[in-house]
């Protein structure tokens, strides 16, 4: 948390603190000459020597110093001292208790202990009498929705914080950058759906809907504030528009025209840079780039420095492997120019991250999280999900479990195989037919006519997650039909990327009907706006590998996505559709995808459109 928003929220509690029922005895005594001395030692105390000093006092003494000790914390952003304040206040009986329990909820929030701070807001909801704590207790809820990435629900309690706020005269400083940020994350049929209630929530919706058609409209952006302005006076979303929206307008993308394109042109990797550097020439069509210059990311970080200080380049895109991206940012040139590495970041250097560096992955991550929200959208309890037995597979696999617990009590089944002979072992296994045909056996075997049968799966699993490549996934689906039983409903199947190959596609549908996988929206049918720069990469590269028309796709997205990262980094929610999928930027300026969906009906690919509705988390569904 910035520390002007700090030093308003110290505002907002200390008004918090003064309209609380603490009884007059405990309050500051300023007009007493015992007292005066002592709290003009503790001005210059911080909040751990006040806590301490705090303890060694009796009374209404203890309590007024701990009352200091409390405000210093929140200063100080020390939020582990802050609830060890509170807890100390939780035993006095003269203390407002809930108002202790907000400092403490709010402290753990600072803290990521999201799942106590609810359980604290939840606890003491039907304790709330006066107005100022009602404020604020919604105003937590929604942040703690919000933290979980869940802007319309954070919105909800927002607004009813802001009802009360308003009726009451409250002044919750930080509630309107909050609501702002949350709004902005909206889409605008979202944003329709909110556009009613009161007239504090209206004039914010509207604001954000003014704000999200005009932006980057100068003259009609101004048009339509001066309009909402006269529409909703003395509304509190009224600052936005000399800072948010100003700012927003002023949002200058960059304007590159001279381009460093760091790719591999020597070594194994070389046909990936070639793909790469068709991918950036095809993009250059419809591009402001005056000159584009291609170095070789294989060569030493000297010759590398020397050649970028050479170019001057107004943008700089690559390497494309990960260790190549470690040698690079070495550069002198590297750590002053604007650049985007054409691979993920470790987690040990998202703490140290360029503001004008992003990070561009063909992740496999994000299609598993996706995939994973669609799951919960649908109400799955026990997917199943089937991997190669590599590194890889484990990865995502536990990637895949990792995400999950935080929403389910469930735990996923998984199976790993080595290679095609043991699919069909491991699929009858996790479905438990292998258990059926056992007690096939044992009734036949009590009998000496012929026993009638048909081998029953397993009822409880409810999706089947394949993260095999095409081959693996073509072996995959026989199985799993043949497996499944007769008598229980037809379980849906899901794949990623890796299962789908326009190669094979030509020639091998396999028995995929009813199989659904999210793409990229370059390698599926009509799911692009540039069909003439399919139907020429088509003519001009028919036989090219699937990673190759990956990556080109990659490239091209990259080169046009120059001009449109500084809003997709400084406003949420906001996406720039690509070949590559919906692409936004998220924690540490690392591009997110989210790819399309595809389905295979009737030996042919349809794209679908599947409920991708953000989960609750776990520890906030019962009560919800």
């Amino acid at each position: 948390m910035q520390l002007k928003k700090i030093s308003l929220i110290v505002a907002v509690l200390s008004g918090l603190s003064a309209c609380g029922t603490t009884p007059k005895n405990v309050q500051p005594t300023t007009n007493s000459q015992t007292q005066a001395p002592a709290v003009q030692s503790n001005e210059n105390m911080d909040a751990s020597s006040l806590y301490a000093l705090a303890l060694s006092k009796q009374g209404a003494n203890r309590i007024q110093v701990l009352y200091s000790a409390r405000e210093a914390a929140i200063n100080e952003q020390n939020w582990s001292m802050l609830e060890q304040i509170c807890f100390e206040l939780e035993s006095k009986a003269s203390v407002d208790h809930v108002q202790n329990k907000l400092y403490i909820a709010f402290a753990q929030k600072e803290q990521g202990k999201y799942e106590s701070a609810h359980t604290i807001l939840t606890n003491v909801s039907d304790q709330l009498t006066l107005a100022e704590h009602k404020g604020w207790h919604q105003y937590l809820k929604g942040s703690i929705f919000a933290s979980q990435k869940l802007p319309k629900k954070a919105l909800v309690h927002y607004f009813k914080s802001a009802d009360t706020a308003q009726q009451n005269k409250l002044n919750i400083t930080s509630l309107n950058q909050d609501i702002w940020t949350a709004l902005q994350q909206l889409s605008s049929y979202a944003l329709e759906r909110f556009d009613r209630g009161s007239v504090i929530q209206q004039g914010w919706v509207k604001l954000a809907k003014y704000h999200q058609v005009y932006l980057g409209s100068t003259v009609q952006l101004h048009q339509a504030m001066n309009n909402w302005q006269r529409r909703y006076k003395n509304h509190p979303g009224s600052f936005i528009i000399p800072n948010e929206v100003k700012s927003t307008i002023n949002l200058a993308p960059y304007q590159a025209t001279k381009l460093a394109i760091l790719l591999p042109q020597s070594g194994s990797s070389e046909r990936l840079g070639a793909a790469l550097k068709n991918g950036f020439l095809a993009a250059m069509d419809k591009s402001q780039i005056e000159e584009i210059y291609f170095i070789d990311e294989m060569d030493s970080a000297e010759l590398i420095d020397r050649e970028l200080q050479k170019i001057q380049a107004d943008f700089i895109i690559g390497p494309l492997l990960k260790s190549n991206i470690v040698k690079v940012k070495s550069s002198s040139f590297v750590a002053q120019s604007s650049a985007i590495f054409l691979n993920e970041i470790d987690t040990q250097e998202a703490e140290r991250i360029h503001q004008e560096h992003y990070y561009f992955a063909l992740n496999p991550e994000h299609e598993v999280e996706q995939a994973m929200v669609h799951f919960l959208a649908k109400g799955f309890q026990k997917p199943m999900l089937l991997a190669p037995n590599t590194p890889s597979g484990q990865r995502l696999i536990s990637h895949f479990n990792n995400q999950w617990q935080h929403f389910s009590k469930t735990e996923p089944e998984a199976g790993f195989y080595n290679n095609s002979e043991d699919m069909v072992d491991v699929i009858t296994e996790l479905l438990e037919v292998d258990r059926s045909k056992s007690r096939i056996r044992e009734v036949k075997s009590l009998f000496r006519s012929e026993v009638e049968s048909e081998t029953r799966s397993r009822r409880d699993i409810d999706a089947i997650y394949i993260l095999g490549d095409a081959i693996e996934t073509r072996l995959l689906k026989p199985y799993l039909d043949v497996n499944v039983s007769t008598f229980a409903e037809r379980i849906p199947l899901y794949a990623s990327s890796r299962s789908y190959s326009k190669q094979i596609d030509k020639t091998d549908k396999g028995d995929l009907e009813g199989l659904y996988f999210t793409e990229l929206p370059w390698m599926l049918p009509d799911a692009i706006n540039e069909r003439n720069l399919r139907d020429t990469y088509a003519r001009l590269w028919p036989e090219q590998a699937d990673i190759e028309q990956r990556l080109f796709a990659m490239a091209h997205d990259a080169l046009n996505l120059i001009p449109e990262l500084k809003q997709l980094s400084r406003i949420p929610g906001k996406e720039f559709d690509g070949l590559t999928g919906a692409l936004s930027i998220k924690e540490a300026n690392q591009i997110h995808r989210k790819l399309s969906w595809g389905q295979y009906h009737k030996n042919q690919i349809r794209l679908v459109s599947l409920d991708e509705r953000l989960p609750t988390p776990l520890f906030m569904q019962e009560v919800e």
